[in-house]
């Protein structure tokens, strides 16, 4: 199997997974190749893909790609709707601050690793606040956090009590009300 075709091959997100699994295999310390496995799982999928079959050689790679050196792969398994709950959770405790806030992000994530990572840093703050899994009484919590856009993604988070985003309307940054204001409007449509 060569190096630079299975490069190419995992730039095709129609690829059999199959394939895509055969080359992760043959090519499992090489970074850039498992790099593009996981971009290449990534492109398959996106976190508003909620709907999509559970397929459990696409689970299996995701795991096998959790526990790689490669942050970036990593980051795509955190991300990814596709992952188990037991490896986002790994991931919500993983060293590089990128990874724990996009298994925030993820709406799969249990709530229990969520309320977690409700204390870490801004930017893991920042993915929770937009994840429509959070808690109500978290994001009312967020809702006064000192970082904008923290506000921001609250105002926009589909699932932001109705007390809060009318809270959020008074915000001091024009954006955040704005947010709070268009969030409003679309559950009048719905």
């Amino acid at each position: 199997m060569d190096r630079e075709s299975s490069l190419e091959e995992l730039k095709n997100r129609e690829l059999p997974l199959t394939r895509v699994k055969e080359i992760f295999e043959t090519f499992a310390d090489d970074m850039e190749i498992v790099g593009q496995v996981a971009m290449n799982l990534s492109m398959r999928t996106s976190v508003y893909d909620r709907d999509g079959r559970k397929d459990p050689l696409m689970e299996e790679l995701l795991i096998k790609l959790s526990e790689t050196e490669d942050m970036g792969s990593r980051w795509a398994v955190a991300k990814n709707p596709h992952t188990p709950a037991h490896i986002l959770q790994k991931l919500a405790h993983d060293s590089v601050n990128l990874v724990r806030a996009l298994a925030a992000t993820n709406p799969n994530t249990p709530v229990a690793t969520l309320q977690e990572l409700f204390s870490d840093e801004k930017i893991v703050r920042d993915g929770l606040s937009g994840n429509p899994s959070v808690p109500a009484k978290i994001l009312a919590v967020l809702a006064d956090d000192s970082d904008k856009m923290v506000r921001m993604r609250v105002a926009e988070n589909p699932s932001t009590p109705e007390e809060v985003l009318k809270k959020l309307l008074k915000d001091g940054d024009e954006n955040v009300a704005k947010a709070a204001e268009a969030n409003i409007k679309r559950r009048g449509e719905a």
